[in-house]
């Protein structure tokens, strides 16, 4: 499939896909004229790179672990995979803590207006 068909199953835009090929994630093929060729499999990784994305993980750190989610488990498979749990667990950590500190402010700020307004009656 062209970009335009590929770009509207995977939900992805046209640039998407590009910057992902750009980046080493996808190599789609390539038509006699040039142009790019989907085929069903490379949609399929485009899905898990944007769940890989929206979660908040990085590119480089995609583009390490996406060959072991789709090869077979073999050597050296076990390693990169316990290094990328550990990762995404430190990214996980790093989020939680923001989100402590964000709920911490959102409290501080809810404290503060509920005075406000007791003072202002």
């Amino acid at each position: 499939m062209k970009i335009n068909e590929a770009s509207r199953v995977s939900g992805v835009s046209a640039r998407s896909l590009r910057h992902y090929e750009d980046e080493g994630l996808i190599v789609p093929g390539r038509c006699s004229n040039g142009f790019r060729d989907y085929c069903q499999s490379t949609v399929d990784r485009v899905l898990v790179i944007r769940s890989l994305l929206e979660s908040g993980l990085s590119v480089r750190l995609i583009r390490e672990v996406l060959p072991q989610l789709a090869d077979e488990p073999g050597v050296g498979a076990d390693a990169v995979c316990a290094e990328f749990l550990h990762e995404v667990q430190s990214y996980r950590d790093r989020l939680a803590a923001r989100i402590a500190v964000l709920s911490d402010q959102q409290a501080a700020l809810d404290t503060y207006l509920r005075e406000a307004r007791r003072t202002d009656q």
